[in-house]
């Protein structure tokens, strides 16, 4: 999300090849080429579930799996193209909706910053974390005057994104320098995901001990072990593809992650494979409204949230906001709305108190905001100016939640 799916490193498992999905999407550019007899035999291949054979010659735009035409059978050269446009053109149909504006970001993404910090006065430096669940690299904002215990913010991009273009869209470190807050930006692996999406969908990838929340929990323990991190008050937030993995990992790690941060995402657990999930993505997990979608255990505690989603979100249907706040446990909170007009888009915020009267969940609604990040910066890649500040909004919902028995809802 700001995504094209595709299920880890383009494959569906070990032992079945490609995916379907990433077939078709190979099928329709060569048939726009077209390759019509390579797309047909790709399509074959995919609907019997074997692997494309590498192609035996080289072609400037080649394809990693080009179909060999001669290893299926062939249907007549009179009727290939008539029929191959049909059946790409069901599937370009079908799409369509999930298909529109992935891996066509909002702009290009921004290059690396040229001094340390980023233009904001702290160092911005790249690290790796490595334990048994696998290694990823990653951006550490250090700002330049932290306090004794100061707070992390882990903050998971997008697809297609990286960490230096996630952190000049979202504008976040000018923010943490400001506040004295270290912020960590994760980077996903084209080994893990061609596309660098976050696998919020895989289940070994949703829950504690296991895959990336492992992987995310094990770096943010490694910076607080490195750093002058306080350990009751550390975050975690994400756009898209990451603000999924991010209510994954909060709810894997309620005892790590004091509070989340979900902007254009999708419920924990709420899929379970690639086509669940581009269900969900377009009208919501099954069981929409409920808690747990698809069975995902429910944390012992509320993990304070704040979600952020665009009403004309035409990538990650802005139902499954919905179905983040069925996880957050709002029925029995007090809410209140307001609704904001006269400056950029429109928007409403509902805040969430539980009987202390401390704000629990917030949830902003942007009317005529897209699949972007509120209130980002032209600088970096599926950003909207014209929203609300979702940074600040993060930061300070944040600046309110910390762990512990007197603090956590």
């Amino acid at each position: 999300m700001t995504e094209n799916f595709g299920s880890r490193d383009g494959q569906r498992d070990d032992k079945t090849g490609l995916s379907p999905f990433a077939d078709m999407i190979e099928a329709t550019r060569l048939t726009g080429l077209g390759r019509l007899e390579e797309a047909t035999a790709l399509i074959q291949r995919s609907l019997a579930g074997q692997r494309a054979a590498p192609a035996e010659h080289a072609s400037t735009d080649a394809s990693p799996h080009h179909a060999d035409p001669s290893a299926v059978p062939q249907i007549p050269a009179a009727e290939s193209g008539t029929r191959m446009r049909e059946v790409v053109g069901q599937v370009v149909r079908g799409l369509a909706p999930v298909l529109k504006g992935l891996g066509n970001p909002l702009r290009h993404p921004a290059p690396p910053p040229a001094d340390r910090g980023g233009g904001t006065g702290g160092r911005f430096v790249a690290l790796t974390h490595a334990e048994p669940a696998g290694t990823r690299e990653y951006k550490l904002f250090i700002p330049s005057h932290p306090d004794a215990a100061a707070p992390l913010i882990v903050m998971l991009h997008g697809c297609t994104q990286n960490p230096d273009d996630f952190a000049a869209g979202t504008g976040m470190n000018t923010l943490a320098e400001r506040a004295g807050v270290f912020v960590a930006y994760p980077a996903q692996s084209r080994q893990a995901h061609a596309q660098r999406c976050w696998n919020w969908y895989e289940p070994r990838d949703q829950g504690r001990g296991t895959g990336e929340p492992a992987i995310i929990a094990g770096l943010a323990r490694a910076i607080m072990a490195e750093h002058p991190i306080d350990r009751a008050r550390v975050y975690i937030a994400g756009l898209s593809a990451g603000g999924a993995a991010a209510l994954n990992i909060a709810r894997a790690y309620p005892d790590l992650f004091a509070a989340v941060g979900v902007h254009s995402g999708l419920a924990a657990g709420c899929a379970r494979d690639l086509g669940s999930a581009l269900m969900a993505m377009q009208v919501g997990a099954p069981g929409l409204g409920t808690a747990t979608a698809f069975g995902s255990p429910a944390p012992a505690t509320r993990v304070p949230t704040i979600i952020f989603h665009g009403e004309d979100d035409g990538t990650v249907s802005v139902r499954n906001a919905d179905q983040v706040l069925a996880q957050a446990h709002v029925a029995g909170l007090i809410a209140r709305s307001e609704t904001f007009e006269g400056r950029g888009h429109p928007f409403t915020r509902t805040r969430y108190r539980d009987e202390a009267g401390r704000v629990v969940v917030e949830d902003w609604r942007v009317r005529g905001a897209g699949h972007a990040w509120s209130g980002g910066r032209p600088d970096g890649s599926y950003t909207d100016p014209e929203g609300p500040d979702a940074s600040r909004a993060m930061l300070d919902f944040f600046a309110e939640h910390r762990l512990g028995p007197a603090r956590r809802p």
